[in-house]
């Protein structure tokens, strides 16, 4: 009997949301019997600082990671957390273990790239929390606020409204957010990674499309 290979990632998020979401893909990956690999997010974990998540990786050789961040605002405090996470990337490259950490940024948050499964969202918001409407509209839904939204019950009941279809239509609807952004914003570039300051913008859509297509998906 044909075995798949295991495609295996090291996955470091920042809060449980992004854990949920990425524990429910490695699972639909794993059931869809035309995928031609199965998926580990191998030490996946709720980690805001890449330093310390490399130090705690175990393997032989030269690891390869992936961070799954948000751009919370343009506030002073929050561009500098969001930078202070870029320097610790790079830093954690210098630890001996991993070759390369890559990013995979959401702004201003994670909830783009759930909203992004269902509908357009080329909208700018100056607050975060006025996603709740995108999200309220994509799913059909009446949460009165992010909060409400992001509890456990009400999280996983939205992945399983989810299909890997959806999660290739959020690729394709993210790719033409960044090509809007690379011919009309400026790209920022700082300690080897781009970003963009105006939202929305995201690059979690280069990791997710990786993935699948390791999968033969």
């Amino acid at each position: 009997m044909y075995r798949k290979l295991n495609n295996k990632y090291n996955l470091s998020v920042e809060g449980e949301t992004e854990k949920w979401y990425f524990e429910w893909l490695q699972s639909e990956i794993n059931k869809t019997v035309s995928a031609t690999a199965t998926v580990s997010f191998k030490s996946l974990k709720i980690e805001k600082n890449p330093i310390k998540y490399v130090k705690g990786l175990i393997g032989i050789g030269k690891l390869e990671a992936v961070h799954i961040c948000d751009k919370e605002s343009n506030e002073p405090n929050h561009t500098v957390q969001f930078l202070n996470t870029l320097k610790a990337l790079k830093e954690s490259q210098k630890q001996g273990k991993i070759v390369k950490y890559d990013l995979g940024y959401s702004n201003y948050t994670f909830d783009l790239w759930i909203i992004l499964h269902k509908i357009e969202c080329k909208c700018f918001f100056t607050d975060r929390n006025r996603y709740i409407e995108k999200i309220n509209s994509a799913y059909n839904e009446r949460f009165q606020n992010m909060n409400e939204y992001k509890h456990e019950a009400n999280f996983k009941r939205i992945l399983r409204c989810l299909s890997l279809a959806d999660v290739k239509a959020a690729i394709v609807r993210a790719k033409s957010i960044r090509t809007h952004n690379l011919t009309n914003c400026t790209k920022q570039s700082k300690y080897g990674y781009d970003y963009f300051e105006s939202n929305p913008d995201l690059s979690i859509h280069i990791f997710v499309e990786k993935v699948l297509e390791d999968a033969g998906i």
